[in-house]
């Protein structure tokens, strides 16, 4: 049996979940936008998903921060589908020895109005089942989450249903500024930690 990675020098101390489901029929479907942020994040900074790793892509790099942060980072899209995310993020955090608190969760989020976005430093799921599996994975609560506004469905349709269906023109109009704000967030996150992070992004989010 493979032993988990020694802490080292070239081993990453910061881990990016971005939450969604594989495939491509589900890539531009608002229950996918912490995929989509990752993305963008990854290739903003020149880092590839060319590795399958306990159940995730993952792309392993280096950052450079224009503030002069660096640092190696892990990002992981879980393959488990949605439901299952939380296996495949606690079998990377061992293997690489990151602790939850070094762990940033990106999902959508009912409860945020659509092109709003907000950090927390720990809490419950709120109704989000990637998140809720995350933390029943990692046997805590207390890791950072980026959450990405998708706004509650309309009439009497369906919150499942609505989550699977793809952002409307109106949105993706929103969405297209809200995704670099978001991988600004996380590049706070990374070089000034959590609570600077929410200082910055959160103002003005109820």
């Amino acid at each position: 049996m493979r032993q988990p990675a020694a802490a080292g020098p070239s081993a990453p101390t910061k881990m990016i979940v971005g939450l969604g489901n594989p495939g491509p029929e589900y890539a531009r479907n608002r229950h996918n936008v912490g995929f989509q942020v990752i993305d963008l994040f990854a290739g903003r900074h020149g880092l590839v998903f060319d590795k399958f790793q306990k159940r995730a892509r993952v792309a392993l790099g280096r950052v450079a921060l224009t503030n002069g942060w660096v640092g190696r980072v892990l990002l992981a899209k879980p393959m488990t589908f949605m439901n299952l995310s939380g296996e495949a993020v606690a079998a990377l955090a061992a293997f690489y020895k990151i602790a939850p608190a070094d762990i940033l969760v990106i999902s959508d989020d009912l409860d945020l109005p659509a092109g709003k976005l907000r950090l927390r430093a720990e809490g419950g799921a709120g109704g989000q089942k990637g998140i809720k599996s995350t933390i029943q994975y990692l046997h805590t609560e207390t890791f950072p989450r980026l959450r990405i506004g998708i706004g509650r469905p309309p009439g009497q349709m369906d919150a499942a249903d609505y989550v699977l269906q793809n952002f409307s023109a109106a949105e993706e109009q929103e969405m297209a500024f809200l995704r670099p704000k978001a991988a600004d967030a996380i590049e706070a996150w990374l070089a000034q930690g959590i609570a600077a992070a929410m200082n910055l992004f959160n103002a003005g989010v109820t």
